[in-house]
């Protein structure tokens, strides 16, 4: 199928771990749209603001699109034939551990496979690691610890079934909000559904929530332990499940005790009421399931954090049964999948282990690799270092921006900077990594890519091609296959489909298992071409017998024997060619959305994990219907007698089948000191992702939060002397940012939160990750990222500016400032220290064709300059002492507004709306472009509910991660009426 053609394409999301469908269309005219597919059992049909804006970030702007070396200009064979040759020769004068890959979520299954078996399997060292390092690591080594493997007990209807929800260390409104919106309609559905949220932030999941406890930093193990020491207390155990599926218990809750309700209160920073209330809310809902997030994760003491969850849900056997059981919810899109493949440093591949003699040998040998690893390689932060000290000498980076996601960032930029021999696969030309780079080499982006990826609850989707591959740019896995080949590994790396790789990965899951590994999708192994094209969801596991397709027809079932590969190292007929989708059926509509039978299939030898448990009598969510393109009772609700969860009847993947207990003692984390008093959070924002190499493409995302920030309490805002929206220094013993003040009640005391995001592409000294101490959980090697001794101090500008600009300025020249898309431009913040010239400071920024209006208070310090080009605006600057009050939302509407009428020019330079010209204010709603004046203006006219709001103006109808936002607008309204 030509990817000229009309249609329709579904495929997945490529931003959280939620793993949500989505139906991609390309218009004849080359328009692209896209919606959520009603047919995906993750979403339903709905998407967040930030997959709604998909289509605003295909462009080709910006794109790496040949390789380079050393800058210029090359063919593929000379980059590669350079990167194998270098890797070849480095390994022969230094062994295999001078080498590394550091890879990404973001690679599809099918390029993380091929990664992990070059280095693992014949390069012969474990140096592979992954930024999913930085946010799930610890989850992956809780599970280990308890149940013996990397298995994900539930699935996200339990969170529709469920009677009481906690949410630990997760805002899950911005960060998942598809889930946050299936609990909200649950909520709705069902009233006496109870939430609580864990978190000392007050973020906006908070509008959920009948409980919120605001926990000091790193308070989460010893809410843990002493809500375990309280369920034995109270009698709340379920001792059957603990003597017959666990060990460790006594143990376990012995060290639990070594504080009593006063020492929890002061090691959580939470009141003794508040912990009793939680504490019998939990013991007394069997149906309960707990959610965490990074904020539990990103600790150096992560993984006890998880083992303490998961301690208190074996203790009570609310685990792997419907609505009940510890859930990790993962960042990625494909973090899931790497861990299967074996993407990580200290995992071997199919969820076998590395330090395992029987597992190497078993993997080796289906490989037929001339070696395998034989023990962990560096973990992300071990490996920068050994990037930094010399003993790693060629690394290659794929897919992710370390630059600015690895703590103590500028650290990392000097190792790699200091490399002999960096390559870097990206799709961006410019990035804060990819300019250190000896080789660039051009990587496809999503829309191009066509592989599988796997989300939080097991859920196995398709990304599908529906774009012509630009440039010379290629998939991940064909450039590590090649590079593969010309280090003489040919005959391993022989693959010329995704459908050719996903079928070697299928079947090594279910080699040699038979049910003693959970993962197994061996139904897939001789997957063919045809078949995998038209793959439909499914979550394993679905071992290869006795149903093959998990419930699939028998016309599927035929076509993958038709189609089925003979076996390992047997190419598929189809070879990848780029400017073209890998061909299937030339259905206007690619089929999706099938959900395996809830029983999955019948269990194998092995007493099965997965749970038998008798559904209740409640449908299968309460929800159907109440979701968009949600079906009344469809083909995807599965039969109610069994289920795709684990662990309810025990039979884990131990050596003895049975689940272990931690015992955990809490220990103080105290980070802060009398020069760093205050503790730093880092975390991400709603409508903004990663580094913002996608996200910063769309001018929609770019409305909510356009500019880096730092949240403040208002007594620490007092205490330090800053303002709201003044320009912040935030800083620890590892480096500095300017960033914008946000001074808000919902920041904990003592604690301040500044974003992820910005990088130098977008801001002048943004980078927070340069803040992050190298610390890690010891067990996880997760980073820790929320509990940094941080300082604040007000940067003392002088001259504060916002302008509007058609073309991207090539310098800026500010102490502080922060760009960022607009739908006719850019928009932009700045703040300085000295005085300039500010004619020729407007002129660098504005060019200097075209005629201008210009306004001068000299005494005041304000200035303002308005650009013309004939009826278009070429750019606006604002410029006054204090920050600059300019109805921001209007001036950048102006860039694409016609100014013929010269005398309604000035009221570009009065930065505000004349006449009946309406002013939005500050986005709120980023899928619809509602502002907050809109809503308030809503409100004073009668609409005094999110509900009618949605109906007026739209506003929180699509995605919904804006209702919380909406709501406080309300309720701020409602108090002002009633002064």
């Amino acid at each position: 199928m030509k990817i000229d053609e009309a249609r329709e394409v579904r495929t997945t999301c490529p931003y959280c771990g939620v793993g949500c469908g989505v139906l991609a269309k390309v218009a004849a005219d080359g328009e692209i749209t896209v919606r959520g597919d009603p047919d995906h059992p993750a979403n339903f049909g709905r998407l967040c603001s930030k997959g709604s804006a998909l289509a605003e970030t295909t462009d080709l702007d910006g794109r790496l699109l040949y390789p380079e070396i050393h800058g210029r200009r090359t063919d593929w064979d000379e980059a590669l034939d350079l990167v194998a040759s270098t890797f070849s020769q480095t390994i022969a004068e230094h062994g295999p551990d001078a080498v590394a890959f550091y890879v990404s979520g973001q690679l599809l299954t099918e390029d993380y496979y091929v990664a992990n078996k070059l280095m693992k399997g014949f390069i012969g060292s474990a140096n592979i690691d992954t930024n999913s390092r930085l946010c799930m690591a610890s989850s992956v080594a809780g599970h280990r610890r308890a149940f013996g493997s990397d298995t994900v007990p539930g699935n996200y209807e339990d969170l529709e079934l469920a009677d009481l929800i906690v949410l630990v260390g997760s805002n899950l409104a911005w960060c998942h909000p598809v889930l946050y919106q299936r609990i909200a309609a649950a909520r709705e559905k069902r009233p006496e559904l109870k939430v609580v949220l864990i978190d000392p932030r007050r973020t906006m999941t908070s509008d959920i929530a009948d409980m919120h406890l605001a926990i000091a930093p790193d308070g989460d193990v010893a809410l843990f332990t002493g809500l375990l020491a309280y369920l034995g207390q109270h009698n709340a155990l379920d001792r059957t499940y603990i003597t017959a599926h666990t060990t460790g218990f006594g143990q376990a809750l012995f060290a639990a005790s070594a504080l009593d309700l006063a020492g929890i209160a002061a090691a959580t920073g939470l009141g003794e009421d508040e912990l009793a209330r939680f504490y019998g809310l939990f013991a007394a809902t069997a149906k309960t399931v707990t959610v965490y997030s990074q904020g539990v994760n990103q600790s150096s003491s992560g993984t006890d954090k998880v083992n303490a969850i998961i301690n208190c849900h074996l203790a009570t056997g609310r685990i792997g049964k419907p609505g009940a059981g510890p859930f990790s919810v993962t960042g990625q899109p494909n973090a899931m999948g790497g861990r299967e493949v074996g993407g990580m440093a200290n995992m071997l591949a199919a969820h076998m282990e590395i330090e395992n003699p029987e597992h190497r040998e078993r993997v080796q040998r289906f490989w037929n690799a001339p070696t395998v690893a034989e023990k962990p390689g560096l973990k992300a932060v071990e490996m920068f270092e050994a990037v930094a000290d010399g003993r790693i000498k060629a690394l290659w980076i794929m897919a992710t921006n370390p630059v600015d996601s690895m703590p103590d960032a500028d650290a990392v930029e000097a190792a790699i900077k200091a490399c002999p021999f960096v390559v870097v696969s990206d799709v961006l030309g410019e990035t804060d990594t990819v300019r250190h780079a000896h080789v660039r080499l051009p990587a496809t982006a999503w829309g191009e890519k066509d592989g599988a990826v796997t989300n939080s609850e097991r859920r196995i989707s398709r990304q599908r091609a529906f774009l012509a591959t630009p440039g010379e740019a290629r998939p991940d896995w064909w450039i590590i296959a090649e590079v593969a080949k010309r280090m003489g590994f040919g005959e391993a790396f022989s693959h010329v489909s995704p459908a050719d790789i996903f079928a070697e990965h299928a079947a090594l899951s279910t080699f040699e298992n038979d049910g003693a590994r959970d993962f197994d999708i061996g139904a897939y192994g001789d997957i063919g071409a045809e078949t995998y094209e038209d793959l439909l969801p499914f979550q394993w596991p679905a071992p290869a017998s006795p149903s093959p397709l998990r419930g699939g027809s028998a016309r599927a079932l035929s076509e993958a024997k038709q189609a089925g590969r003979g076996g390992v190292g047997e190419a598929s007929p189809t070879p990848f060619r780029p400017n073209e989708v890998e061909p299937g059926r030339a259905d206007p509509l690619w089929p999706a959305g099938h959900l395996p039978l809830e029983g999955g299939d019948p269990p194998p030898p092995r007493p099965s994990p997965i749970s038998s448990v008798a559904a209740s009598k409640l449908p299968i969510s309460p929800l159907e219907g109440e979701m968009a393109g949600r079906p009344e009772g469809g083909a995807w609700r599965q039969p109610e007698d069994k289920s795709t969860r684990f662990f309810a009847n025990g039979n884990f993947y131990t050596p003895d089948g049975k689940a272990r207990f931690i015992a955990i003692r809490p220990a103080a984390q105290t980070r802060t000191n009398p020069d760093y008093r205050l503790v730093l959070n880092t975390g991400r924002v709603r409508d903004h992702w990663h580094t913002m190499t996608r996200t910063g493409k769309s001018p929609r995302l770019s409305q909510h939060m356009a500019e880096p920030f730092v949240e403040i309490h208002p007594a620490d805002a007092q205490h330090y002397g800053i303002g709201d929206a003044d320009i912040v220094r935030v800083s620890t013993a590892h480096g500095e940012v300017l960033v914008r003040a946000l001074v808000t009640v919902r920041q904990r005391q003592g604690s301040v939160f500044v974003p992820m995001h910005w990088t130098d592409q977008f801001s002048a000294r943004a980078r927070v990750d340069a803040l992050v101490a190298p610390t890690t959980d010891a067990i996880s090697g997760q980073p820790a990222s929320k509990n940094v001794a941080a300082r604040i101090e007000r940067f003392a500008a002088t001259a504060f500016g916002f302008a509007v600009l058609a073309e991207r300025p090539a310098s800026i020249d500010a102490d502080y400032w922060s760009l960022a898309r607009c739908p006719a431009g850019w928009r932009l913040e700045i703040a300085l220290q000295d005085s300039r010239d500010w004619t020729g400071f407007a002129a660098s920024l504005l060019g200097m064709e075209g005629e201008t209006l210009a306004y001068h208070d000299i005494a005041g310090g304000h200035h303002r300059f308005a650009r013309f080009a004939g009826s278009r605006l070429v750019g606006a600057l604002y410029l006054a002492p204090t920050p600059v009050a300019v109805s921001r939302g209007w001036a950048v509407e102006q860039l694409g507004a016609d100014h013929a009428d010269r005398q309604a020019r000035l009221a570009i330079v009065a930065g505000r709306p004349g006449g009946k010209s309406v002013d939005r204010g500050a986005i709120v709603c980023a899928c619809f472009g509602v502002g907050a004046n809109q809503i308030a203006e809503a409100v004073r006219g009668g609409c005094t509910s999110v509900a009618a709001i949605g109906a007026a103006l739209h506003a929180g109808t699509n995605c919904g991660s804006c209702r919380a936002e909406i709501k406080t607008i309300i309720d701020g309204r409602r108090l002002q009426a009633a002064e």
